[in-house]
């Protein structure tokens, strides 16, 4: 297969830290140029990694004819209009996540790209390591029996007031950075949407960012139940609770790709310890949607996905003031 010629909106540190250097090993993926609004910056990680082109703004990327897709790794409130931008250029978009600041924001980009004729998809990259299939797998065979409960648990320490994630005016906050996963989670686990939803938010009294926020989602026949914090010590873990069994996922998103994923599964007969992998999950996300684009055929999380799971946090932010339980 052609590797697909890729262009990155951004320097993000994010992309510096986990992206680039299992996509540059990548031989279905061709990472071609790199912009910034800073031109130096640009050329200067252009030139350390290795990548052909660089340009001193998203506009001159998107205007290179060349390029066949775009991974947007900018801040949440910068994603729609990028979005509609990157679509105009005729690129297929990877967008981080969220995909706007709203389901409203989501659904209008992601109908903007399907009448521009490109394939867009939202960044959840822990469904590309192995041990999320798995799971998925044995929760469908109904390895634990029938699931009652899905305990979901994120949280880092961040208090640099430059950051955007203390941004509230930047889609900033603990929800929409890692409580998005703990909901995309639950719903992929269940394979449904959760009809009604309570949150309890905890506000930075500065940053006017949500820093503890918890949630539960009714499912009807399960629930899930989570709590994600920005200024809490850091820690991360999935429980799987079923009538015959349990699950558990011990480094659930910020995988290692150089080592094994370990997965607890305990029954009645016994217990068991899966290692799965090791595997870079964002270097897979870039094969596979690369994939996708080179086959003709539909990018493995339908843009749909990403406006559930924004109606879902808009749903626990109506609840925040409400104080009572949600529809979604």
């Amino acid at each position: 297969m052609k590797p697909v010629r890729w262009g990155v909106l951004g320097v993000a540190s994010h992309f510096i830290k986990r992206v680039i250097l299992p996509v540059l090993k990548s031989d279905l993926v061709e990472l071609y140029g790199v912009s910034s609004r800073n031109s130096a910056k640009a050329e200067e990680t252009a030139k350390k990694y290795g990548i052909p082109a660089w340009y001193g703004s998203y506009e001159e990327l998107l205007n290179d004819s060349s390029i066949e897709a775009v991974y947007i790794p900018l801040p949440n409130h910068l994603h729609g209009a990028w979005i509609r931008k990157a679509a105009e250029a005729g690129k297929h978009i990877l967008c981080e996540k969220p995909l706007g600041l709203n389901a409203r924001e989501a659904e209008e980009s992601t109908a903007y790209a399907g009448s521009r004729g490109v394939s867009i998809m939202e960044a959840f990259m822990y469904r590309f390591h192995p041990q999320w299939p798995r799971a998925f797998e044995l929760v469908g065979t109904g390895e634990i029996g029938e699931i009652h409960t899905i305990h979901i648990v994120f949280s880092y320490q961040l208090t640099d007031p430059e950051n955007i994630r203390n941004k509230l005016e930047m889609g900033g906050g603990a929800l929409m950075d890692i409580g998005c996963y703990a909901v995309s989670i639950s719903r992929f686990l269940l394979a449904a949407e959760p009809g009604r939803v309570i949150g309890l938010i905890n506000r930075d009294p500065g940053f006017g960012t949500d820093i503890l926020s918890s949630g539960i989602l009714d499912f009807g026949r399960a629930r899930s139940v989570f709590t994600v914090g920005m200024q809490t010590f850091p820690n991360q873990r999935v429980d799987i609770l079923g009538s015959g069994g349990r699950i558990t996922i011990e480094i659930p998103f910020n995988t290692y790709p150089d080592v094994p994923a370990r997965m607890t599964v305990i029954t009645s007969i016994g217990t068991r310890e899966l290692e799965l992998g090791p595997a870079d999950q964002y270097g897979l996300e870039f094969e596979e949607f690369s994939k996708a684009i080179r086959e003709g055929r539909p990018v493995p999380t339908p843009p749909a996905d990403a406006v559930n799971n924004q109606k879902v946090l808009d749903a626990l932010f109506k609840s925040e003031k409400s104080g009572v339980w949600e529809k979604v």
